[in-house]
């Protein structure tokens, strides 16, 4: 079988680093769209559901909780790892979800990047096909 002529391989080569480019622009561009669409959750946070016990009674209820502070309380000038959100269905419950929602489908996006740039690296630095040290 011949041999792959170094011009072949270099249009190759090129073809498939404008793929990878192409592709980390659409991601790119579908991080902005949710960021259009609204707020970020903080990394890490979710929704949580809690109970409360009053006068023989149960009542459920709904915080947006991340691992470090970060929501501004109302009462200092701390922060706090958590955001009362209501009841289900009320405006900042689904506002709370929906940003979780956004946080995960952004920080997925970010780590195909990422594995996207490496493969740009690889193509670019020529470590694609590298020579392994012979075994003794």
């Amino acid at each position: 079988m011949p041999r792959p002529r170094t011009d072949d391989t270099e249009k190759d080569k090129i073809a498939r680093f404008e793929r990878i480019k192409k592709a980390i622009t659409a991601l790119e561009k579908q991080q902005a769209q949710i960021l259009r669409q609204g707020e970020l959750a903080p990394q890490g946070a979710w929704v949580a559901r809690y109970q409360v016990r009053q006068n023989l009674k149960k009542y459920w209820y709904y915080k947006l909780q991340a691992n470090t502070p970060y929501f501004p309380c109302l009462t200092s000038s701390k922060l706090s790892k958590y955001k009362h959100l209501g009841k289900a269905g009320t405006s900042e419950h689904i506002n709370a979800v929906m940003s979780v929602f956004r946080r995960s489908v952004w920080d997925e996006l970010q780590r195909i990047i990422h594995v996207l740039d490496d493969s740009l690296l690889d193509i670019s630095s020529g470590s694609e096909q590298e020579e392994e040290e012979p075994q003794n």
